[in-house]
């Protein structure tokens, strides 16, 4: 099956990631760092794609993000409604 990718965009929460990492005062390394304690290895590398959206997000990499930066969930899905509604 065809994944559906919004032209160069790979992902709908890099900016939230960015605002709830800087919001936490964690650098890239250090949110790495507590993501694999999680049990979810993302390099810093990986976590610069998903904030400048030229990266995928799986599932478990989404939940592991969201306990670790303690992002509300409606925040990820509300604020990125198909057709932009909120």
């Amino acid at each position: 099956m065809a994944r559906i990718i919004d032209g160069n965009n790979m992902n709908m929460v890099g900016d939230i990631i960015r605002k709830y990492r800087k919001k936490r005062n964690m650098s890239q390394q250090l949110l790495s760092a507590r993501l694999e304690l999680a049990g979810v290895y993302i390099c810093r590398g990986s976590i610069s794609r998903i904030e400048d959206k030229s990266r995928t997000v799986t599932d478990i990499e989404l939940n592991a993000l969201i306990n670790v930066l303690e992002i509300p969930i409606d925040e990820i899905f509300i604020s990125n409604r198909i057709g932009g509604e909120k």
